[in-house]
């Protein structure tokens, strides 16, 4: 590798670090004998690193040159960094180098902005074109497209790579205005529109002709930054709802803001970034996607903020006592979805299994249910009602599920003694 490359590669490398929305994809594509590489079903992703990042792919800008002056970002024009730019040739056999070396199983691409937006997803598309066309590469691509950009050559983009997204950043339009006054929601929703349009189209012809070529077939992500403004958790769940409405969006990705320019008056003063938040609207996320909650439901106008002490599963069961205890073997699959300490599949393993047995406690647990959560807000053959959270009160409950590990011993030793 030359000593230039190497060099626009660190530079690089380091400069995408902070776009977290790179996972998996869960497209399908088989090797081909006249090609070189391919993606796994479910997902390329086989190592992740601390945090859940993916580190399977190449995640690099096309360049860190950027025209915008975005207040939360390291690569402003404003910034006094190391400047780097890929050309598209360099950029493509580092990419195959990579791969044929089994350093990585495909590409994330992103880049600053050069000149004007559609000049540089020009470049960004030469690359994933290249890589298809070229070198015949079959491996996972997920290429960033430009806020701005225009539709033809979005549209050019979603033949080529396997996912295509643009990140929201900001959850409202008031504060992307203040800290980014170079975008606009405009030019950030137009570019999901042209996606959008050719997801669904690909599909609609490819109803009816078999071979018709496909586009962005893992549809589109995107990204928000969390703690830079002042939106709540449930302006940004409500928001992650409504893109979830649109049919091609497949992931909303939560960034705890970490403060890269604090000389920026318009920024807060964070020590360090909100992981714990982060984490909770994860979870909430989670909720949304798989287990029927409603953002409105998870961060209602009462608590507009998520609990950073308690799961918002957990959190939603503690405001609501009177939809419990529910009756394991009686209950509907949905009503078991929303019990603290039970998931998808443990839900789908009750209702199968108590088709033949009544359930107890030890089957519970077989199945995979946490009791530790779960024994408050359910009754069984071997579970009184007396323990419940509505005998035991919301407010006792959280205090024994948040005590220490020494107080909950004790508490639970209490407790088996009660039962």
């Amino acid at each position: 590798m030359k000593a230039t490359v190497l060099e626009k590669l660190t530079i690089l490398a380091e400069s995408a670090r902070y776009d977290v929305s790179c996972a998996s994809s869960g497209v399908t594509r088989k090797h081909r004998a006249d090609g070189i590489g391919n993606a796994a079903g479910w997902g390329i992703c086989h190592s992740f690193t601390a945090d859940g990042r993916c580190v399977s792919l190449l995640k690099i800008m096309l360049t860190n040159v950027c025209i915008f002056d975005c207040a939360y970002c390291i690569n402003r024009r404003s910034n006094d960094i190391r400047r780097a730019t890929f050309t598209p040739d360099e950029l493509t056999e580092l990419t195959i180098e990579f791969y044929r070396r089994n350093y990585i199983e495909g590409l994330f691409l992103s880049s600053g902005i050069v000149r004007n937006p559609d000049y540089t997803m020009e470049r960004m598309v030469r690359v994933a074109r290249d890589l298809r066309s070229v070198h015949r590469f079959n491996g996972y691509i997920h290429l960033k497209s430009i806020p701005g950009a225009s539709r033809e050559l979005v549209a050019e983009a979603g033949r080529y790579a396997d996912r295509l997204s643009v990140n929201i950043e900001i959850p409202t339009e008031r504060n992307l205005k203040l800290l980014a006054p170079d975008k606009s929601y405009d030019s950030i929703y137009r570019p999901m529109g042209y996606i959008q349009q050719g997801v669904l189209q690909s599909a609609e012809e490819r109803s009816r002709f078999r071979h018709a070529p496909r586009f962005a077939p893992a549809g589109q992500s995107t990204q928000m930054i969390v703690g830079a403004t002042d939106e709540s958790d449930r302006d940004i769940l409500l928001l992650s709802s409504a893109l979830y409405d649109r049919p091609t969006m497949k992931r909303v990705y939560y960034s705890g803001f970490v403060p890269v320019n604090p000389y920026d008056k318009r920024l807060p003063a964070l020590d360090k970034a909100p992981l714990v938040r982060e984490n909770r609207l994860y979870q909430a996320d989670w909720l949304m996607r798989f287990y029927g909650f409603r953002a409105e439901e998870i961060a209602d106008e009462a608590t507009p903020r998520l609990d950073l002490e308690i799961d918002p599963k957990l959190a939603w069961a503690l405001r609501h006592p009177e939809c419990f205890p529910v009756d394991v073997n009686r209950a509907e699959y949905e009503m078991l979805l929303r019990v603290p300490g039970i998931g998808v599949k443990s839900a789908r393993l009750i209702v199968c299994s108590r088709r033949y047995r009544s359930l107890t406690a030890a089957a519970l647990r077989q199945i995979g249910v946490v009791m530790k959560k779960a024994q408050y807000f359910v009754t069984c053959r071997e579970l009184p009602s007396a323990a419940t959270v509505n005998e035991l009160t919301p407010q006792e409950v959280r205090r024994l599920l948040t005590a220490p590990k020494s107080r909950r011993r004790e508490t639970d030793t209490g407790q088996l003694t009660l039962f």
